[in-house]
């Protein structure tokens, strides 16, 4: 046993509440992230109107987000290994103000998809830095709770934009009026974001520095404060363990995700991989990029929609708290496999209904208990998402993998799941109009995956230090 594995995870000397709060500042960037890529939802209608488009080029506005996630998330780990976490924080929120801006006076489709990929490299940066960051200053007995803050900031700000979505709406009429200073009303959908993006931006020139970011720097006094302050334990016992860690950290890291010898990844960067794409396989993006346009295609008018909408990103929500709540207890894995199996049976039911519904105008319909069923069915889906796949993939990719090559691993895996997401969604209206059963069996398969892919290749890192894992995962036990 590493003197890493062998010292005590509940060893905890400081106030909780104090990296409770320092972990929340840097999921404010999740926050900005589910916002970000969650206000689409109650525009996509609109904007087709507004611009004209037809149903490609409008999943192309939808989605060209994605394109601006995979290459933020891409970059995002080997600039925070040269010039730190909280710059990183800093340069997201530059773009977040940015994009918020640029959407809400986009003039034509074109310039709109620019400016949802500017916000796209935001969304990206901070789901790399926000999970890496959170996991290298909490102690390790609460470490999964804390990196679920990720999770939980992502959907409030699902929620957050699907409400005010709503909101304008009903004081607008519809999006497409114009609400304040002539403006149409979906233009403040967007718009909004500025306010919390300016904050976020604030927040993190308040928090420290990552205490593994500093050592590997050779700032080892700052790093000690930093660990006395959030982490706790044997501070000079746990800064030793770092420095072993990143000793010989090459300068170029991506290269230390390579395997020895051949032009390959290493096995525990694959697993990560494989973590982020079916977590985005199994379609939990439809429900919140296309449920109000969906939902509206099977008889509900707007305002319903989005009432549904908004039901189901606070379902959302209380699911990822159940999840803070049992992940450092359960563990990851049970949570995972659980997740995996519910997913498979709601997509399942979901699948037989709309392949079954009559369709009437091209649309399929959902009449009496049918239409009640797929609502049930869909929200349980939410209700087994947000409970494990979630929380638990972001809180796992931010401490499965080495200090040494944490947050480039990260950022390879994070930029394979904007990319999954980027391919189902610009995939599910083309799925949807063959048809919706179509499009729910193909999630349906990938929830079934999930399960056998847990079972083999997802180890338990419940109650481990971080300096504790390897560079290749460990035995199947």
């Amino acid at each position: 046993m590493s003197s890493a594995q062998a010292s005590d995870p509940h060893d905890v000397s400081v106030p909780i509440a104090r990296v409770v709060l320092v972990a929340a500042t840097a999921a404010l960037g999740g926050f900005l992230f589910g916002f970000d890529t969650a206000v689409i939802n109650g525009a996509v209608s609109a904007i087709g109107e507004q611009f004209s488009t037809g149903p490609f080029l409008l999943g192309f506005a939808v989605a060209s987000a994605l394109i601006g996630c995979a290459i933020g998330a891409w970059y995002a780990g080997r600039i925070a290994d040269r010039y730190g976490r909280i710059r990183v924080m800093l340069i997201a929120a530059a773009l977040f103000v940015a994009s918020a801006i640029g959407c809400g006076l986009a003039f034509t489709v074109w310039d709109f998809s620019f400016w949802r990929i500017v916000g796209g490299l935001g969304v990206g940066a901070a789901s790399v830095i926000a999970p890496a960051y959170i996991a290298e200053v909490s102690p390790p007995a609460y470490r999964g709770r804390l990196g679920s803050l990720q999770q939980l900031a992502i959907v409030s700000g699902i929620f957050v934009a699907l409400l005010s979505d709503a909101a304008i709406v009903a004081a607008a009429g519809t999006a497409t009026a114009p609400w304040l200073l002539g403006l149409e009303a979906w233009r403040w959908m967007f718009l909004v974001e500025v306010i919390p993006a300016v904050i976020y931006g604030v927040l993190a020139l308040t928090i420290p520095e990552s205490p593994r970011y500093l050592i590997a720097r050779g700032e080892m006094s700052k790093a000690k404060e930093v660990l006395t302050r959030y982490v706790g334990g044997d501070v000079e016992k746990v800064s030793t363990d770092i420095l072993k860690t990143v000793e010989g950290k090459s300068d170029r890291p991506r290269f230390a995700i390579l395997r020895r010898g051949r032009f390959n990844l290493l096995p525990i960067v694959w697993i990560g991989i494989g973590l982020s794409v079916l977590q985005q396989f199994t379609g939990i993006n439809v429900i919140f990029y296309y449920s109000t346009t969906l939902w509206q295609a099977v008889g509900f008018d707007e305002q319903d929609s989005l009432t549904i909408t908004v039901i189901t990103s606070v379902t959302n929500i209380v699911t990822t708290i159940i999840a803070i709540m049992l992940i450092d207890k359960v563990g990851r894995k049970p949570l995972l496999l659980v997740g995996a199996m519910g997913q498979f049976a709601c997509l399942a039911v979901l699948t037989f209904i709309f392949a079954s519904a009559p369709i009437v105008n091209g649309q399929p319909v959902l009449d009496g208990a049918a239409g009640t069923t797929a609502l049930i069915a869909a929200n349980l889906y939410v209700v087994f998402f947000g409970a494990s796949w979630g929380p638990v993939v972001w809180v796992l990719l931010g401490e499965m993998f080495s200090n040494k090559i944490r947050a480039v691993a990260l950022s390879v895996a994070a930029a394979a799941q904007w990319t999954a997401n980027f391919v189902i969604s610009t995939t599910f209206p083309a799925l949807a109009a063959v048809g919706l059963g179509l499009a729910y069996g193909v999630y349906t398969v990938f929830a079934f995956v999930a399960i056998f892919f847990v079972i083999k290749y997802v180890k338990e890192t419940k109650g481990r230090t971080l300096e504790s894992m390897s560079e290749e995962p460990t035995p199947v036990v």
